[in-house]
């Protein structure tokens, strides 16, 4: 693997490079500059969508790299989304659009497993694809996920039939062919449907929620609202230790505490309602009865507050340092300009309440995104919290007016689910179409014969030491199979009389040449072989047959035409058959088993053992996208037909 290709070995990381297409000029410096100006471009293009956002653990951020080996000059960052995979996709989308908006870009972007993409469309990839030669094949260019093929020779990049090309390989391949290598529709679809819905989507992955806070935790979340991730994941990540901080709540006492309206993604509020959580008495926390209507807004409102707590106990002091503010950078004025002209005011009259809340965001999104790393400090969470704690006045008397009028809060039936609801929700991952609405019993009629003939597709399917291969994508050239020939391989092996054998016959057969070759020394005559063989199968066949004719094991078999068959024409029956009467037993034809019907009882009977949970049955069938509908059928008959 080349440099700078590292895997990511960290979980919940994902990382992410934009590179020059056409590669960076010769000249470093003019490279530098380059991509630095694509950053403030990138940036302020985007805010009305990053200002806003509340990530789970880090920001999407870019910064310029220099080249390093055979990896150019780039600019990219890494991101740790946590438990909120919503922050990855909303990268990706991201990237896709930044890619389209800059044509000149290509994008990749990797995780803990590699390339995730893949991943997603695992069922739709060509087969040469693999984990070990997928490196550097994967990219957005133009706003198009692009796969470089394998080629054996293009242009001036050779050898790419044997191991996957270097990041300037494959840049120079999407420069001089654009458009070329986009991925399949399949393969697109796929990936597209973890981002449709965007930007707007953005705003469903939102909850607002009424929280009962210590009056500084309120104006603190009204300057600088994101924080509230970092408060919930340090309540959410507690230790003992952590605790010990809130017996007695030093920087946010529980007195006096104002109604307020906070804004959480889903997943932060779902880790903050749904941990159980009750406060040590010496905390000064008190909660109202649970019947009564304000112990939902108390319950979070005092988790919250633990959460800024134990995140604020960590920090030392307040530095006195100055620190350099956005008006202070000479980047300043220009990203100022891109947000005007990007509309990121939305019209708002300069100086009003909304463009100053507006300018106030932008300044935070500029400090801790665009300005240079080395140029500021850059101050975690619960730092930032303690410094608006200095320069932030608590207006209690305000506060208390706000109490009337805010937003009213989301409903969060959201996390409760039905099962219908949750297979629902698992067939749309699985990229399964909605079901249609239900059908009443008379019109609900499932054509069994679909089962047998994905089971036989399934059987003649050629699989590799990789494991089977389910035969649902259409678009593979079917498996041929050369009837002919295969009967003149066994006729040669077994000689002409080969017509009464069936295919159990055939496994037994190898099996029996072993039991037997110990007898017969007279095995070298190899064109006295096969006669003999047969024969002596077919003795063994009768001792075996007769033995069977004692026993139950036919009536585990449904046969042929059962119910017109003649008396003698079951396994079964040949019970009462003097076993001593060779002559009388060989009169007697054995009825041919329903090779189909037996497949599909076999496998009804499975799944519905299952009683709705996952199991060998359902995997199997579904993988071949097979669905059986539920057994309500307690009486015992069946909807389902068979043609």
């Amino acid at each position: 693997m080349e440099v700078g290709k590292k895997h990511i070995s960290a979980d919940d990381v994902v990382q992410y490079r934009l590179y020059l297409v056409p590669q960076e000029p010769k000249d470093h410096k003019t490279g530098k500059e380059v991509l630095l100006q694509y950053i403030e471009r990138i940036l302020a293009r985007f805010a009305p969508l990053l200002v806003s956002y509340i990530w789970q653990n880090q920001p999407f951020i870019l910064k310029y790299r220099c080249s390093q080996g055979s990896t150019p000059a780039h600019i990219g960052g890494m991101t740790n989304f946590g438990d909120n995979v919503e922050d990855e996709w909303f990268i990706v989308y991201l990237l896709q659009q930044i890619t389209k908006e800059f044509p000149d870009l290509a994008a990749s972007i990797e995780d803990n497993d590699g390339e995730f993409l893949l991943i997603e469309a695992a069922d739709f990839l060509p087969k040469w694809l693999e984990p070990e030669n997928s490196t550097n094949r994967v990219f957005f260019h133009r706003g198009d996920l692009c796969i470089i093929p394998m080629l054996q020779d293009v242009g001036d990049v050779p050898g790419l039939q044997i191991a996957s090309p270097t990041i300037s390989q494959a840049l120079s391949l999407l420069s001089a062919n654009p458009g070329k290598f986009v991925a399949s529709e399949s393969i697109r679809t796929a990936v597209n449907r973890w981002l449709n819905g965007y930007p707007e989507k953005l705003q469903k992955t939102l909850h607002i929620a009424h929280c009962y806070l210590p009056a500084s935790i309120a104006v603190v979340l009204k300057a600088h609202p994101k924080v509230v991730a970092a408060a919930v994941q340090a309540f959410y990540l507690r230790d003992p230790v952590d605790l010990k901080t809130c017996r007695t709540f030093k920087i946010f006492p529980p007195e006096p505490r104002v109604l307020t309206s906070v804004t959480f993604t889903r997943c932060l509020y779902a880790q903050l309602t749904q941990q159980p959580f009750i406060p040590d008495r010496r905390s000064g926390y008190t909660l109202p009865s649970c019947s009564d209507p304000r112990f939902k807004a108390a319950e979070l409102g005092m988790k919250l507050a633990h959460g800024f707590e134990m995140m604020c106990s960590k920090c030392s002091a307040p530095s006195s340092v100055h620190r350099r503010g956005a008006s202070d950078s000479p980047q300043w004025s220009g990203f100022l300009s891109s947000l005007q002209k990007n509309d990121y005011f939305k019209g708002e009259m300069e100086g009003s309440a909304r463009f100053k809340e507006l300018l106030r965001l932008a300044e935070i999104y500029f400090e801790q995104s665009v300005a240079k790393p080395e140029s500021s400090v850059i101050m975690t969470p619960g730092e930032t919290v303690l410094n608006a704690l200095k320069t932030l006045t608590v207006n209690l008397e305000e506060l208390r007016k706000e109490e009337v009028n805010l937003p009213s809060a989301d409903d969060d039936s959201w996390l409760n689910i039905t099962p219908d609801q949750l297979e629902q929700m698992l067939q749309e991952a699985a990229g399964f179409q909605k079901s249609p609405p239900a059908a009443t019993e008379e019109e609900q009629k499932y054509d069994l014969s679909e089962v047998t003939d994905s089971m036989k597709a399934f059987i003649a399917k050629v699989s590799t030491h990789e494991g089977a291969e389910v035969p649902r994508i259409p678009t593979e050239a079917p498996v041929t199979f050369d009837v002919d020939a295969f009967t003149n391989a066994l006729e040669k092996l077994l000689g002409n009389d080969s017509e009464e054998l069936d295919s159990d016959d055939l496994e037994e057969e190898e099996e029996f040449e072993l039991l037997d070759s110990d007898e017969d020394e007279s095995i070298e005559a190899n064109e006295q072989f096969p006669a003999e063989a047969l024969e002596s199968l077919k003795s063994y066949m009768e001792v075996m047959d007769r033995e069977l004719a004692q026993t139950n094991i036919g009536k585990s078999f449904t046969l042929k035409n059962q119910a017109t068959a003649p008396p003698h024409g079951t396994l079964h029956e040949a019970s009462e058959i003097d076993s001593g009467d060779d002559s009388d037993t060989a009169e007697h034809k054995v009825a041919p088993v329903d090779i189909d019907l037996n497949l599909v009882t076999n496998l009804l009977e499975s799944y519905s053992s299952q009683a709705g949970l996952a199991g060998p049955a359902s995997n199997l069938l579904h993988s071949m996208g097979v669905h059986l509908p539920d057994n309500t059928d307690h009486g015992g008959s069946s909807s389902a037909s068979m043609n």
